[in-house]
């Protein structure tokens, strides 16, 4: 088993492994449930992009925790249990301020399954956050693309943005298989963002994929309003999904980062569980630690075929 190195010693001390409380928690669509954790910790220190480390406390069974992305953090609220917080479009808590962080889960494993069950006033066990998120780009124009379960990653990231730049726009597209999986839109809606939905089935928003919604707000003039207007994509979900918006986006010459929910076991870079193949300077790959290095790559680093 690799030796962990001091700065990964260091990491772990910093990402401080800590009991907090449930505040809020409950089914937001089908299969998909959204927590909501009072730990200051996380919600003074998040940025957009990053996760944390989940655990199911005095369980033997899963054992391993669970990344989850930081969905949103908020302030002190008068009612915690609310999903609906006022707030002005675009803007976010001063971290100084902040005390909820929320995370968004799809019910797909034990430990998912497991977590249903807790309740408010229930504790967690959660060390972060971790990794390197996005990096807030210059640009007029932000393109957020999620596919399945990928908008966990992307809200505050729309809202950093404009919170800096209120000059951009952002535009967001979510995929998924059926109108029933999309959960809390209206959140992107509130943050100012422009929502565009694509189901396979066409049940809500363009029938097909979000390339297909992309391939049409292109057509329809929506993705550069004027010649000189910069364009950055950032995407989260499916591998297949986020090599496809790669590819999109290189075709076109717009930059794109990728958040790869790789599996893994520590979050802190000891484990090597959760490595994804990374193009180098010199055209070749290796591998690189998701939790570490990433989550967040420029797509055109990672080698999609060799992820397959």
């Amino acid at each position: 088993m690799p030796t962990p190195d001091s700065s990964q010693v260091s990491l772990c001390q910093s990402a401080g492994f800590q009991q907090a409380t449930i505040v809020a928690h409950e089914p937001i669509a089908e299969a998909t449930w959204r927590l909501r954790v009072d730990c200051p910790a996380i919600a003074t220190a998040a940025r957009p992009g990053q996760f944390a480390m989940l655990r199911i406390p005095n369980r033997q069974d899963p054992l391993l925790a669970r990344p989850l992305a930081v969905y949103d953090v908020f302030a002190d609220l008068a009612d915690p249990t609310s999903w609906r917080p006022p707030a002005a479009a675009g803007s976010q808590p001063a971290p100084t301020d902040r005390r909820y962080a929320d995370f968004v889960y799809a019910v797909a494993g034990k430990f998912t399954t497991s977590a249903t069950a807790l309740r408010p006033g229930d504790a967690i066990s959660l060390w972060g956050p971790l990794g390197n998120g996005f990096q807030r780009p210059v640009t007029d124009h932000l393109v957020l693309v999620a596919g399945g379960i990928g908008q966990t990653a992307l809200l505050m990231l729309g809202r950093d943005l404009l919170a800096h730049s209120p000059t951009s726009r952002v535009t967001f597209c979510w995929g998924a298989r059926h109108g029933g999986l999309f959960g809390h839109v209206e959140d992107f809606r509130a943050a100012g963002l422009d929502v565009h939905l694509a189901t396979l089935d066409g049940s809500l928003g363009t029938q097909g994929t979000v390339i297909d919604l992309l391939d049409r707000l292109e057509a329809d003039g929506n993705l550069a309003r004027r010649e000189e207007e910069t364009t950055t994509i950032a995407c989260c979900g499916p591998e297949k999904m986020m090599a496809a918006v790669s590819r999109w986006a290189t075709t076109r010459g717009l930059t794109c980062q990728v958040s790869l929910e790789t599996p893994m076991a520590c979050g802190i870079g000891i484990c090597f569980s959760c490595v994804a193949p990374v193009i180098d300077k010199q055209g070749s790959w290796d591998y690189r630690r998701t939790c570490i290095e990433g989550p967040v790559f420029d797509g055109t680093a990672i080698d999609w075929e060799a992820m397959a």
